[in-house]
């Protein structure tokens, strides 16, 4: 299972979610969802998704760090300010919200297993690995700001 750490970028996951939820709404009936609730759902989940996503990068370009979830060992800096104060992935948590956001409009029963796969395929196959990366690069450093900041939110 180590062949799999860190060798799939999250965003090629999440949009191959997204297709697959968007490819399974075609075949599978949808959930019945008062369509003006199901639209400010689906909108609230795609801001802050979008927002989560963006700070979270812009994050990383302010240190000057490298932001390919693929190479941890890359990273040069210790990114702990801004939205990372509140969640230490918050580009993964925008991108599960943008899963949430997609699975909502379209009403689709396959969001109640898209979302659990994508967490657990981040959690344990890119998490687990960068995190013990980033322990082994900045020690102590890291072990404080794990104790301080959820890993999700």
């Amino acid at each position: 299972m180590a062949l799999l750490h860190t060798r799939v970028p999250p965003l090629l996951l999440t949009l191959l979610l997204l297709l697959a939820l968007w490819l399974l709404s075609w075949v599978t009936p949808e959930f019945q969802v008062y369509h003006p609730v199901r639209f400010l759902v689906a909108g609230l989940m795609l801001a802050v998704g979008s927002y989560f996503c963006i700070a979270g990068v812009l994050g990383f370009r302010r240190a000057n760090t490298s932001v390919d979830p693929r190479n941890p060992e890359a990273a040069s800096n210790l990114v702990t300010g801004g939205v990372y104060q509140i969640s230490r992935h918050p580009m993964y948590l925008g991108f599960a919200c943008l899963l949430v956001a997609w699975g909502v409009y379209l009403s689709s029963p396959w969001l109640l297993l898209v979302l659990p796969l994508f967490v657990l395929w981040i959690y344990y196959f890119q998490i687990r690995p960068e995190e013990k990366t980033l322990e082994n690069k900045f020690g102590q450093a890291f072990l404080d700001y794990k104790a301080k900041v959820p890993c999700w939110l």
